[in-house]
């Protein structure tokens, strides 16, 4: 069996959760915290990483910090997980969809002018498969419209657009540890502020509404509660499990990519056959192997290669059923122009088992049975 995905696994991680648990913090911001912090930090050139509790609340955050109330509109490609647009949902905001780009995946850059209104408050482009949106396009139009960039990077984690990383060129930026992600902490996830002057406000907000941030900085010599906010602190024992990979980024980085290069080279015949499309790469981007996809005829092809490839114990799963199609996306929000690739998208797209320590023999197991399941067809 070859699984879809495996959390990954360095080896440091036990001998890391001791430590927390021997510190005697293993509340949030603790020594492994802080360590998570300052290597994102350096990674990203942040103004601050701060540690949540999900990929889901640091867009909770951002959309707190952007001040988005009942009535704003936020932009958004349709393509993408519901946390996307929850987060602006819960503020009370109008959610207006665009297309995607055929290649990447990615929110159609070309599109978002159009879409704006005296409502519009913020753009939030998502980074499909780690690979960048075209973000030079899409924060000349935030500037000239004033409007605030929250970069949904869940998936970007050590991928970069002309050699920035994904995260930190938006005003916001919010990363994904889920156990599904290049790096896990099992749950959790980060917030990027770019702006100096956001970070007192996102500590309060990420400490339940209160300045104890500044307290145990000894800033001030008691703490109360000065805003909104909630607790959005992951465990200083999550953060010891991602710290140990961490440590290892690039190591990990390298497996995967090899993976995703053995993908790409073993399936070029099928797809320059027609049979298939293969991902894409725009050359300013540096993507960080987050997944391997292939786009097939239709959604009935689709549905027969993922299911030969489950009788031959391999994983493989298809994608996000677009939002504006689910019924909360349309109680929520409207799609802006025509959908021309969102949909087909969804239809089309399978993605392949890609974790770290997959191996080349696994890869080319696949790619085995893929060509089998054409050859046949």
């Amino acid at each position: 069996m070859i699984p879809f995905n495996r959390p990954p696994f360095i080896g440091k991680e036990k001998e890391y959760i001791n430590q927390a648990i021997d510190n005697k913090k293993i509340c949030g911001d603790g020594e492994f915290s802080k360590k998570c912090h300052a290597w994102i930090e350096e990674k990203t050139g942040a103004a601050k990483a701060l540690l949540v509790t999900s990929g889901s609340t640091a867009l909770d955050m951002a959309a707190i910090l952007s001040d988005v109330k009942p009535g704003d509109e936020v932009i958004l490609p349709s393509y993408t997980f519901v946390s996307t647009a929850n987060a602006f949902v819960l503020r009370g905001a109008k959610l207006v969809f665009v297309d995607i780009r055929p290649d990447t995946q990615n929110i159609d850059e070309k599109l978002i002018e159009d879409a704006i209104t005296d409502k519009t408050k913020v753009i939030a482009p998502v980074h499909y498969a780690g690979v960048g949106c075209e973000m030079d396009t899409i924060m000349d139009i935030a500037k000239r419209h004033n409007l605030i960039v929250v970069e949904d990077a869940a998936q970007g984690v050590n991928a970069f657009y002309k050699g920035r990383a994904l995260g930190s060129i938006g005003d916001y930026g919010c990363y994904s540890f889920h156990e599904t992600k290049n790096y896990s902490m099992g749950e959790g996830g980060a917030l990027l502020i770019r702006d100096e002057d956001k970070v007192d406000q996102a500590e309060i907000i990420r400490e339940k509404g209160t300045d104890r941030s500044r307290f145990l900085k000894g800033m001030i010599d008691k703490y109360t509660w000065v805003d909104m906010g909630s607790s959005y602190l992951p465990s200083d024992i999550n953060a010891a499990y991602l710290y140990a990979q961490l440590e290892q980024a690039d190591m990990i980085n390298q497996n995967r990519r090899a993976s995703w290069d053995a993908y790409y080279e073993m399936l070029t015949p099928l797809a320059e056959e027609g049979k298939i499309v293969l991902p894409v790469v725009p050359e300013e981007c540096d993507h960080n192997s987050h997944m391997f996809y292939v786009k097939t005829a239709g959604i009935d092809e689709r549905t027969a290669l993922s299911a030969f490839l489950k009788e031959n114990g391999i994983g493989s799963a298809f994608h996000y059923v677009p939002l504006h199609s689910a019924p909360a996306g349309a109680k929520f929000g409207r799609f802006h122009g025509e959908d021309k690739y969102t949909t087909d998208t969804f239809e089309r797209l399978l993605r392949m088992p890609m974790y770290y320590g997959l191996t080349h023999d696994e890869v080319e197991f696949v790619c085995d049975k893929i060509r089998e399941f054409y050859k046949n067809k």
